[in-house]
């Protein structure tokens, strides 16, 4: 098992950047594919960014909202998970989560219901 801790969220004005942590512990040794999702006020989960394997970043995927904007990336040296998000939008607001599974895995990294370990969240406020 894994456990994950996000840090880095707050607030923010309109064009602004801030950069979200994700630190990995316990069974790092294994591989996981790992994601950042994100939920707003009355709006389900969604995922916005992803990394499908552990070395050198891997395969990489994005919502199609984000692109251009959010990089997701991996301190293999630290187990951290890194989303630097540029350009923050009011519409990138709400509460982002850090999510590992097991394995590899490209098509299935944005289905929550899928992935099995969350961390607690991160809060950004964009206005």
């Amino acid at each position: 098992d894994v456990q994950l801790v996000e840090s880095g969220g707050g607030s923010v004005q309109t064009g602004g950047s801030l950069t979200l942590s994700c630190v990995v512990s316990g069974d790092t040794n294994s591989g996981y594919s790992m994601a950042w999702f994100r939920q707003a006020p009355g709006k389900e989960r969604e995922g916005v960014a992803g990394s499908s394997n552990r070395g050198s970043n891997g395969s990489t995927k994005y919502a199609n909202s984000v692109k251009g904007r959010f990089t997701i990336s991996r301190d293999n040296a630290k187990n951290t998970l890194i989303l630097q998000m540029n350009n923050l939008q009011p519409e990138d607001t709400g509460m982002y989560y850090c999510a590992a599974r097991r394995g590899y895995y490209y098509d299935s990294l944005f289905a929550a219901a899928q992935m099995s370990y969350w961390g607690q969240g991160t809060q950004v406020t964009v206005s």
